[in-house]
């Protein structure tokens, strides 16, 4: 239902699910559960859902299938699949979307052979995740959490409603009852998190960045940085080399065993950072004819730039200047004035013993907001600077990894790189590029993956660009491929950058031979959304109540700061259709192919109980899938060979296994002797060596001096924009769409977020869900809507230099007075989800999607770049730009409005009537009378009572 994972019960009554609640035992929720969770009956229950195999008829996009039987299906897909694979693998493309078992459609790609594989992150959060990796060892979001019991000051960028809801309000629930504690939201939009915050920073959209430079300048020149925490934990003491030209400017000055060295005050000479007593922050040095420098002055130097002053700041992002100051000398307060002791002795990596655990209670969260933009990712790298100058990550009262994290700074694994036909890729085909050898380029620095990710282009795409496989695979760029395989992806819709591009692209045609530019797609989902007419094959899922699933800590896991933990799902209830789980599906068309791992030496399948088999017998490292109760006799944890009844355990526990850390072991993770250990045994780190936080990243700067090297080949465009935006110290810029396009034109930014009810497409087909938003507005600042001359429920057209929409407007005073805002994933396109033709969603409802393009406007030169993050990939679809007009009430439906698709399934319904039966009144569907007119699935307002 979404990234939260909360635990849940699920009652049946004569084999249908009656009622669904939290499950009070579970470590994520606690029973705590939301309107999805509760709503997820009518997930389970959608009138959209999928029911039998289908191959396409009729041309893309008319809808037009024929059932057919799993063993056709499967037969046919493995047929276009092996071809592939036996002449050229990466001629699939192979993108998931927000599925939780990555860790096997990876792996599965993997052993096909195929580079071209991605998952929904490089759309959403890849920003964030790059950003963290390569800075801290860990991230936001998913993968950290604020001490939300000992933090007196609390910082949130940009984050919605609708990921990690649960644990957020439950955290904020507790922040909220301490009096001494605040909380201060970064968001140009005031709705749900930020609508309780002490204090509302209402930002301009992508000045994120320079609001936390003005930040980290105040708090430079009063000197309310924690040094001995720079010292002992990062790397801001390590020499920086600044001989211009050299081959190793910019680098880190190192000794003949390749460590890092400082300046030693004690000693003053030149050593290796583990064998310095007092390692200098500041200063110039020479060492064998190098000029030399220390991190930090690096740092400060970059933020003591007059463009970081508050007043310079307070004019580009709409905070003012008195505000800016304030909030530098509130986060130095709390963190150095207001310390939390904690009386637990622990050991740091070197042996030293320490008394008390001592923390700067200053926390901080971040997620889409920020991460959605082309400069996000400097940005999210400033958010951790910060918290590493105030010395708050992994401390008492500060940000905190969530297990398995922190991880060596990358991780280890690296994007695969192929070998030869018919064989698997050496690695995974995602991973972290430590420098210019682990690139996905050719020897002319072309890009190896259709989405061009880890080429020269966006060399930290650590998720892939899902964004782009449809475009560059229709256009042949940087080469065709055979066949595009989908899973639970609404390309076609709501997580396409361009509506109408990608739709043309989907059923663009070569002139010479009439076929399509995309010879083959194959998508599975369990319902049908907009995405499925364009398909040419669909193996059709189960929902999330008929299948067993995996939260692994190889994958996405529920682990927390004070305790490891994973979880299963196990089916309960059958499937009442032809349908089967796709993690199921996917090992049968591994065995079918004869892929690595997936057969027995007879070519039998290795897993014949499909995932669940799967889950209990398949090994990765040291451990497997699941961490709970390994070993024959399930007494193990972390690693172990296979327990044929594992899933029995995880079912008698709840379907999750939780360990707690001890408590000399849940603080300073990256240094904490005990904690490295564990970690290390667990397989989840190489060593127990501890990890240095890196304020200055030298992975950047290798890609720097790899583009000042012209005898290296890559495109001219790419080799400049490695110089300017590898910085290896973050910094802001301007986003891209609003460098290249006329602001007087577009003077005006347009976001989306998704309501906490809803998440992605899906919850907005719910027929419970519905009935809380079945439509969405244009929401607006009283200012520019008095500017406008509009009121409430007026029309107006908003225009980008790539579409237009036509929309009804909300007033409000929440907002930037530059922005406009509206719910994502509400608007529908008729006839999909088994939607009646004139549902609000189809009618009233709107995506801002048709105004967004996948490529940036042309530069001079005539050339055109994804609409992403240069260094990440990541889609930027907040620096969306756009003007509005009013226009007249002559109709009463939003636009555009695409061409109707064919339905299918059961006539829609005007009312459910879901569990009548539980009130005596028997079962099924009939028109209701006037007053029982209150399920309406298709009017977003019931009628009023006589």
């Amino acid at each position: 239902m979404c990234a939260c994972r909360c635990g849940i019960r699920v009652y049946l009554k004569d084999g249908t699910v009656r009622f669904i609640e939290g499950n009070p035992d579970h470590p994520v929720n606690k029973g705590v559960l939301c309107a999805k969770g509760s709503a997820g009956i009518m997930q389970h229950y959608s009138p959209a859902r999928l029911t039998k195999p289908l191959r396409r008829v009729g041309e893309r996009g008319s809808g037009e299938f024929e059932e057919i039987e799993w063993d056709e299906a499967l037969g046919l897909a493995a047929q276009w699949l092996g071809r592939i694979r036996e002449s050229d693998p990466k001629r699939l493309a192979f993108f998931t979307g927000r599925d939780q078992s990555q860790a096997l459609t990876g792996w599965w790609a993997q052993q096909f052979g195929t580079q071209n594989y991605a998952a929904h992150g490089g759309f959403c959060s890849v920003n964030m995740a790059a950003a963290g990796l390569y800075s801290i060892g860990g991230s936001f979001w998913e993968f950290g959490e604020p001490d939300w019991d000992n933090t007196r000051y609390f910082l949130m960028f940009g984050v919605a409603e609708d990921h990690d809801s649960n644990p957020i309000k439950m955290g904020l629930g507790r922040l909220k009852s301490r009096a001494k504690a605040k909380f201060v939201s970064v968001n140009p939009v005031r709705t749900g998190y930020s609508s309780i915050a002490d204090e509302w920073v209402g930002i301009r959209p992508g000045t994120d960045g320079l609001f936390v430079g003005s930040l980290i300048q105040q708090l430079i020149k009063a000197e309310a940085i924690d040094f001995d925490y720079l010292i002992r934990y990062t790397n801001a003491p390590y020499l920086v080399v600044q001989d211009s030209g050299a081959e190793n400017q910019g680098l880190f000055l190192r000794d003949q065993q390749g460590k890092p060295l400082c300046f030693d005050g004690a000693s003053q000479a030149v050593r290796s950072i583990d064998d310095a007593t007092s390692p200098l922050l500041v200063g110039n040095y020479q060492h064998k004819g190098q000029t030399v420098v220390p991190v930090l002055q690096l740092i400060v130097a970059r933020y003591l730039d007059p463009s970081y002053e508050p007043s310079v700041v307070a004019e580009k992002t709409g905070v003012p200047e008195a505000q800016i100051r304030r909030i530098a000398s509130e986060l130095a307060q709390a963190a150095f004035e207001q310390e939390v002791i904690l009386d637990i002795p622990w050991t740091d990596w070197k042996g030293q013993k320490h008394e008390r655990m001592i923390g700067r209670p200053v926390s901080m969260h971040a997620m889409r907001g920020i991460s959605a933009h082309s400069n996000g990712f400097h940005t999210c790298r400033a958010i951790h600077l910060l918290q590493m100058l105030l010395g708050s990550i992994d401390v008492p009262g500060g940000f905190r990894y969530k297990a398995p994290y922190p991880k060596t700074i990358p991780p280890g694994n690296r994007p695969g790189k192929t070998t030869e036909k018919g064989a698997p890729l050496h690695q995974g085909p995602l991973g972290f590029p430590l420098g210019p050898e682990d690139l996905l380029v050719n020897d002319d620095g072309s890009p190896q993956r259709v989405d061009k990710a880890f080429s020269w282009e966006y060399p930290l795409a650590a998720h892939g660009m899902m964004h782009m496989v449809i475009n560059n695979a229709a256009k042949g760029d940087p080469y065709p491929i055979d066949t595009l395989f989908m899973y639970m992806a609404n390309m076609a819709w709501n997580s396409s950058m361009s509506i109408k591009d990608t739709l043309n692209n989907l059923t663009a045609k070569d002139e010479a031979t009439g076929e399509y530019k995309i010879p083959h797609i194959i998508y599975s989902d369990a319902f049908y959304s907009e995405t499925v007419p364009y398909a040419d094959l669909i193996l059709p899922d189960t929902t999330y109540l008929e299948r067993w699933d995996c939260i692994s800590i190889l994958d996405r896991p529920i682990g927390e700061a004070d305790a490891a933990g994973d979880a299963i799902r196990q089916p309960v209830v059958k499937p009442d259709r032809d349908v089967r789980p796709f993690q199921d599906v996917l090992l049968e068309l591994g065995a079918r192919l004869n892929l690595p791992g997936m057969v027995n030496d007879d070519g039998t399948a290795l897993y014949p109980g499909g995932y669940s088999d799967y889950l209990c017998n398949h090994k990765r490292g040291p451990g497997g899938s699941l961490s709970g109760w390994r070993g024959e006799n399930g007494d193990k944890e972390f690693v172990g060979e296979a327990n044929p009844n594992q899933l029995e355990r995880y079912i008698e526990n709840g379907c999750f296994w939780h360990r707690e850390f001890k408590h000399e072991q849940r603080y300073f993770k990256f240094a904490n002797q005990s904690y490295l250990e564990l970690a290390s045994e667990a397989g989840w780190i190489p060593s127990a060596d501890p990890i240095r936080l890196e304020l200055y990243s030298e992975t950047l700067q290798k890609f720097r001096l790899a583009a000042m090297n012209y005898e290296i080949s890559m495109p001219e465009d790419a080799r400049q924009r490695i110089k300017e935006f590898f910085d290896p110290i973050p910094f802001w810029y301007m986003p891209f769409e609003e460098q290249l396009t006329d602001n007087e034109a577009l003077p005006l930014h347009a976001l989306t977020q998704r309501p906490m009810h809803m998440y992605h497409s899906w919850g907005s087909q719910n027929p419970w869900l519905r009935q809380i938003t079945a439509q969405n507005y244009l929401y607006m600042h009283d200012q520019l809507a008095s500017k406008l001359g509009v009121a409430d429920f007026d029309w107006v057209k908003v225009a980008s230099s790539h579409g237009e929409i036509r929309v009804q407007v909300k007033i409000m005073n929440g907002v930037n007075p530059h922005t406009v805002w509206t719910w994502n994933a509400i608007g529908k396109r008729a006839g999909a989800w088994n939607l009646s033709q004139d549902a609000p969603e189809a009618k009233k409802g709107f995506l801002l999607n048709h105004l967004i393009s996948e490529l940036l406007p042309p530069k001079k030169s005539g050339a055109r770049q994804a609409n992403a993050d240069p260094v990440t990939g990541q889609a930027s679809w907040f620096d969306l730009r756009v003007k509005i007009e009013k226009c007249e009430a002559d109709s009463d439906v939003c636009g555009p409005q695409l061409d109707s698709l064919a339905t299918r399934g059961a006539q829609p319904v005007s009312v459910s009537l879901f569990g009548e039966d539980l009130q005596g009144k028997g079962q099924g569907s009939r028109e209701p009378s006037h007053q029982e007119f209150v399920g309406n699935q298709d009017c977003y307002e019931s009628p009023k009572p006589k």
